[in-house]
């Protein structure tokens, strides 16, 4: 990616080097509940932690250690996909008169303690509705390019601006619509309705990526490869066979590597939000 001259986003909190005290309301984070989530990034986890409802967790107990300098070049990296992402989105909801609230970007290791509750460094990369954060662990790079196999600066930016999508459908009242539905679904149309929301905040991150591609030019030849890549490696159907030996749809919540790269090649193609509702596709 060509990242040189982009600026890079104030609203990147660091909190690497804290050690986090756990104190969730609800009981915490179960360790069969880590399990599951490791398996896939992206998830909300109040939905988890809270069953769908308002989540306030306590101030958490946290101590300074060493942490990495803040302006290494990871941090730089993301700091940079994130302005990106803020400037794509400013400009598509200015086009339907809407403004856009931008996220905070909150970095940290090992643990952290966010409005959703107190997560380990396991659950991966996720979105935060009730605080509008995105929280990442910058050591799951390293876990994209050797445990899903999806190398490459560009398959970074895509995990990004994955959780951005999330927040773009949390500010849209996609999100709370969807949960409110799932909280009185079963648990095949829950699931269901959990796979439409990651294929839609895959063909967000299709959109950003376009858009931001045809104002800036930042991409260079492979890096939309990469972007599929990635959205492959973490399709339901393979982490299903790499972890159970098998792949059962109906347990699906994130969708398959080929619902996965469709949906993100829908919106890099079409750079249209328009061209993103997965609610309404009859077939995903």
């Amino acid at each position: 990616m060509r990242l040189e001259d982009q600026r890079a986003s104030t609203n990147v909190e660091d909190r690497r080097g804290m050690r986090v005290g756990r104190g969730v309301t609800g009981g915490g984070i179960g360790i069969v509940v880590i399990a599951l989530i490791a398996m896939f990034f992206g998830v909300d986890p109040r939905l988890i932690l809270q069953g769908g409802g308002p989540a306030v967790a306590p101030p958490a107990q946290q101590q300074r250690g060493a942490a990495p300098p803040k302006d290494d070049a990871a941090t730089q990296f993301v700091a940079k996909v994130l302005a990106s992402t803020e400037d794509v989105w400013t400009e598509v909801f200015a086009s339907s008169g809407r403004t856009y609230q931008k996220p905070t970007l909150v970095l940290f290791d090992g643990a952290v303690q966010s409005a959703c509750g107190h997560a380990q460094a396991a659950v991966g990369p996720f979105y935060c509705p009730a605080d509008q954060n995105v929280y990442i662990d910058l050591a799951f790079f390293r876990d994209l390019a050797t445990r899903f196999r999806a190398p490459g600066d560009f398959a970074q930016a895509y995990v990004l601006a994955h959780e951005v999508g999330h927040h773009v459908q949390n500010l849209l009242g996609i999100a709370e619509r969807v949960h409110g539905l799932q909280r009185r679904a079963g648990e095949r149309q829950a699931n269901d309705l959990s796979v439409r929301m990651e294929l839609q905040a895959d063909c967000l991150a299709g959109i950003w990526a376009a858009r931001a591609n045809a104002k800036s030019r930042i991409l260079e030849p492979g890096d939309a490869e990469e972007g599929i890549a990635a959205a492959a490696a973490v399709g339901d159907d393979r982490i299903q066979m790499a972890t159970r030996g098998y792949v059962a749809p109906d347990a699906f919540t994130h969708g398959s590597a080929q619902q996965r790269v469709r949906w993100f090649r829908r919106g890099f193609e079409s750079g249209s939000l328009a061209q993103c509702d997965t609610f309404a596709a009859a077939s995903l």
